[in-house]
């Protein structure tokens, strides 16, 4: 069984933060490999070269985009290609986003179930949202954006149906955060799974590397 992989989201409420660059620089000397934002709301030249500066430090990228029409979620697409983006997450699945994915070789997560609003809302059934998995893996998409803990339902049981009977790479995303919750991902085993407003509010310990390290090693210990 795989260690599940932190992404560490320079994001705070659905937002990349202002000082995105001072924490990375701050951290890219931590245990995290995975470091990404959301499309929205810094420039997108400041994206562009802070992207270059993780990947200089050899670091996998990714821009999660939370916006849920076609012309928005093709527009978050051509922002991940203009950034050098190894993965994009999030979107609504249309079949242009992931065509336009493919063609570029970006690995592309999209978000199942009826999402909504920003910070995201996941609804739907457990049943409806393996059904759809399923699809966007057979037409091409790597993986899926699970938001499991913005549920409106049991979020527990929606991960454990998503991640084990999806025969594919799942990101749980948003709202990881407590140890118990980390106790559940470990127990799941995930592809990876995303934290960042909990760092802010400082979840799992004091300073920002300080807590991506803490949870790493407690990933880690199986």
């Amino acid at each position: 069984m795989e260690i599940p992989k932190l992404i560490v989201m320079l994001t705070n409420n659905d937002q990349t933060v202002c000082n995105a660059r001072e924490i990375f620089l701050q951290c890219k000397d931590s245990k995290a490999e995975y470091w990404g934002m959301k499309e929205k709301p810094l420039p997108p030249d400041e994206m562009k070269a802070l992207f270059q500066e993780m990947r200089a430090c050899g670091k996998k990228t990714v821009l999660e985009v939370v916006e849920y029409t076609e012309e928005e979620c093709l527009k978050g697409a051509e922002t991940a290609l203009d950034c050098g983006c190894e993965i994009m997450m999030g979107t609504m699945f249309f079949p242009s986003v992931n065509e336009f994915c493919q063609k570029h070789n970006i690995r592309y997560f999209p978000f199942v179930g009826e999402v909504r609003d920003r910070p995201s809302v996941l609804s739907g059934s457990a049943e409806d949202m393996l059904d759809s998995a399923r699809s966007c893996i057979e037409n091409g998409a790597c993986g899926i954006d699970l938001l499991g803990y913005r549920y409106v339902g049991d979020p527990v049981k929606l991960n454990h149906t998503i991640v084990g009977e999806l025969d594919a790479p799942v990101c749980i995303a948003g709202s990881v955060d407590s140890f118990k919750r980390l106790d559940e991902i470990k127990k799941l085993s995930p592809w990876a799974f995303t934290i960042g407003s909990a760092f802010f509010e400082h979840k799992f310990g004091d300073g920002f590397c300080e807590q991506i390290n803490n949870v790493c090693d407690y990933i880690e210990k199986g």
